[in-house]
């Protein structure tokens, strides 16, 4: 472990970083996504394409994360020129390349100005596609960590608390809880021992946001993470990371070596009395467990299931101490609100939902990939504007929100604005960023029983409300597809989905009906459809009682 870094230290790495580069910049997508396309194929040919070229001393080649629009890769774009190239392979390199001197490059091109880029705002994805995510010092020249420098010397733990409470930020795990609230409540928490926790088990069908965070600006979590725990008093951290994500895992432990090299994490942070340790711990998939006490039983070495609360983790966490849980992109952006104030942030957004917040886009639309947009960004805004439209002349139906915890809003609500209380009047949530798009091809009976039957597998038994609960819904919902059901079995749906969603002991079952009920509410007539007739009449007809009826 290397010495304490004090500022002056920090301003060198910053100053070297910035008079290294050089006059052009090629920025090639390392992200999962590109990599599996072979954009690490076209980084090595493009290295190679400007040593034959003798550009050497001019022209930097440079591996970065998730350049966003996933759709296109392999990306790669030319700075100062502004030119993205889209679907690069090896065989395009040299062309690239000789583009630098005045040649055409035959490979196709998008527009940097689009509307999908124009319409971003970058503060957990601020450096994402910009930083070189293996190296510390790409980082720093960005001014990275130091926030971090300035909370330890310049604000006490109860400050930066208040300053986090000014900002308005809300977890954006999923629920939306206020997270200086959560931080404050581990501050005054008694215990000796405390700790944090980044969730990062993302686990929603159809979202990559914090994989991408992680695998593109992994020191922006480590850095938000090392301020949360100075706020609240907590030494140890780990970062619960899915086994399916290895190229996240590579980045964050390489990311943690260099911090601790450089004494940015370990004991005496910055010549501070600060000391704060980060491990990683890798899950096995169970979706379970991105639900919090469930997370922690994980850590423990337990069995991945919830318990009931409370007491609360802030209270009575990981091996019964105060633990502080946020995800990836709530620390991700914690830094930027210390660097730029909390004012800053809390003039971006609505008035109870502040800042940004990041969408993975994907389903029946023309662009899918990464964006992030203000809160209150209408929908209409997202769908149309930044992923234009659905392909082929086609019609949007509706937008999911919330993986298989949120619910599918329908094309006449798409002038609705992206914050947590206007999804929840439509019975979705913003949940932690998935966002699927939907159009006039797609059954949305199907698509409650795809998350339902997701919902099932991954539901780990515990409470019976929830493992019997969603297999006799999904039983329901495939009668329904059979069309051997009748309106007896809708209402017993009806009737399930309510029981399931007041009974369940975790928000994984409390929530598991929603994608049933938004779609019943919106798309009930494509139910009706598929009915037989009743033997026994009609409701209210001497037939079953209509109460569970959704509005």
């Amino acid at each position: 472990m290397g010495d304490a870094m004090i500022l002056s230290d920090l301003t060198q790495i910053k100053a070297r970083e910035l008079a290294a580069r050089k006059k052009v910049v090629l920025r090639v997508c390392l992200a999962a996504g590109c990599m599996s396309s072979e954009s690490k194929g076209v980084k090595e040919r493009l290295e190679q394409a400007v040593a034959e070229a003798g550009l050497q001393e001019e022209v930097e080649v440079r591996g970065v994360g998730c350049m966003k629009l996933c759709c296109e890769g392999p990306l790669v774009q030319a700075d100062p020129e502004n030119a993205l190239y889209i679907k690069v392979t090896a065989q395009n390199a040299p062309s690239i390349v000789a583009a630098l001197k005045g040649g055409k490059a035959e490979v196709a091109r998008t527009d940097p100005d689009a509307p999908f880029f124009k319409r971003q705002l970058g503060i957990v994805l601020a450096n994402s596609g910009i930083v070189d995510p293996e190296r510390i010092e790409s980082y720093i020249a960005l001014d990275g960590y130091q926030a971090l420098h300035e909370v330890l010397h310049e604000m006490t733990p109860k400050e930066v608390v208040d300053a986090m409470v000014a900002s308005g930020l809300r977890g954006r795990g999923g629920a939306g809880f206020p997270t200086g609230l959560k931080w404050g409540t581990v501050a005054k928490s008694p215990g000796a021992k405390k700790y944090v926790i980044c969730n990062a088990d993302e686990g929603d069908p159809g979202a990559f946001m914090d994989r991408s965070v992680l695998e593109s600006d992994p020191h922006a979590v480590l850095e938000g993470m090392a301020i949360a725990a100075y706020a609240v008093g907590a030494d140890q951290g780990f970062i619960y990371v899915r086994a399916e994500y290895p190229l996240a895992i590579a980045r964050l432990q390489n990311a943690i070596k260099q911090a601790k090299q450089l004494g940015l994490l370990g004991s005496g942070v910055f010549e501070s009395p600060f000391n704060f340790n980060i491990d990683i711990r890798i899950g096995a998939g169970a979706f379970v467990c991105g639900e919090e006490t469930a997370l922690m039983a994980s850590v423990e070495g337990k069995r991945g299931t919830p318990r009931p609360r409370p007491p609360f983790p802030a209270e009575s966490g990981l091996f019964g101490c105060p633990t502080l849980i946020n995800n990836v992109e709530t620390f991700a952006n914690v830094p930027a609100i210390y660097r730029n104030g909390a004012e800053w942030f809390a003039g971006i957004g609505t008035e109870k939902s502040k800042g940004t917040k990041v969408f993975a886009l994907a389903g029946k639309i023309k662009n899918t990939g990464l964006i992030e947009v203000p809160m209150g960004t209408p929908l209409r805004v997202i769908v149309e504007e930044m992923g234009g439209g659905a392909p082929d002349g086609g019609r949007i139906k509706a937008v999911q929100t919330g993986g298989p915890s949120g619910g599918c809003i329908p094309a006449q609500h798409l002038d609705t604005p992206v914050d947590y209380e206007s999804l929840g009047k439509l019975g979705s949530i913003m949940g932690s960023g998935g966002m699927i798009v939907m159009d006039e091809s797609t059954k949305m009976v199907d698509v409650a029983r795809f998350f339902m039957e997701f919902c099932m597998d991954e539901s780990c038994g515990k409470c019976i409300p929830c493992r019997a609960g969603t297999v006799q819904m999904h039983n329901l919902l495939e009668k329904i597809l059979q069309r051997k059901a009748t309106v007896r079995d809708l209402l017993k749906l009806e009737e399930l989905c309510d029981m399931v969603k007041h009974t369940s002991l975790c928000g994984l079952g409390q929530t598991a009906p929603n994608p049933t009920l938004s779609t019943l509410r919106f798309f009930r007539n494509e139910y009706e459809e598929l009915l037989q007739p009743d033997k026994f009449g009609p409701p209210g007809n001497g037939g079953p009682r209509e109460s569970a009826r959704t509005p």
